[in-house]
């Protein structure tokens, strides 16, 4: 009896063991998230006129939500973005209109992707000759306060205190999960 019992602990140690090195193995390719392959203007183009839309394509489906793109351009860092961003299949876009000084423009975005982590990045284009446009708000502006301005992300601490629940829950249930229990 003591040999059946002893036999069962060092099993479901063993299969906890190989689950937590599975789990730390494909934790690699679990970190491969949506990618930016393409955009307009081109990363690091040079261009002599507004592109009237900036857009940023991706390796895979984004999500439509929590998305943002924004276009900040010289000499004050100011917004260059109207609107709202749209997000069509991998595709997140917006509009600019027409730009102003001449210099470099900074592309920012931050959308979901399709396994719902968050992805961020800039990209960047230099207008070489100056336009008319009207400039927007600078870029580091304080908030207006309509709760858009969180990053809506959970802290990866949250994931880690779950698993290792998670995990000492089965590890317990499978060493202690029997007892109590009338044998035949």
């Amino acid at each position: 009896m003591k040999r059946a019992i002893s036999t069962r602990v060092l099993g479901a140690l063993g299969a906890g063991l190989l689950l937590l090195g599975f789990s730390v193995v494909g934790a690699g390719s679990a970190a491969a998230h949506s990618a930016p392959i393409a955009s307009v203007p081109a990363d690091g183009a040079s261009i002599d006129a507004s592109p009237g839309k900036v857009s940023i394509t991706f390796n895979e489906e984004l999500q439509p939500t929590f998305q943002s793109l924004t276009v900040v351009g010289p000499p004050d860092r100011n917004l260059w973005s109207k609107g709202q961003p749209v997000v069509a299949g991998n595709t997140i876009s917006m509009e600019v209109g027409d730009l102003g000084p001449a210099g470099e423009y900074t592309v920012a975005f931050r959308v979901t992707s399709a396994d719902g982590h968050p992805v961020s990045g800039t990209r960047t284009f230099t207008l070489t000759k100056a336009g008319t446009g009207t400039p927007g708000p600078r870029a580091d502006a304080k908030s207006t306060g309509t709760g858009d301005e969180g990053d809506g992300g959970i802290p990866l601490w949250v994931f880690i205190a779950g698993a290792v629940v998670l995990f000492g829950g089965g590890l317990a249930f499978a060493l202690f999960g029997g007892r109590g229990k009338a044998q035949k």
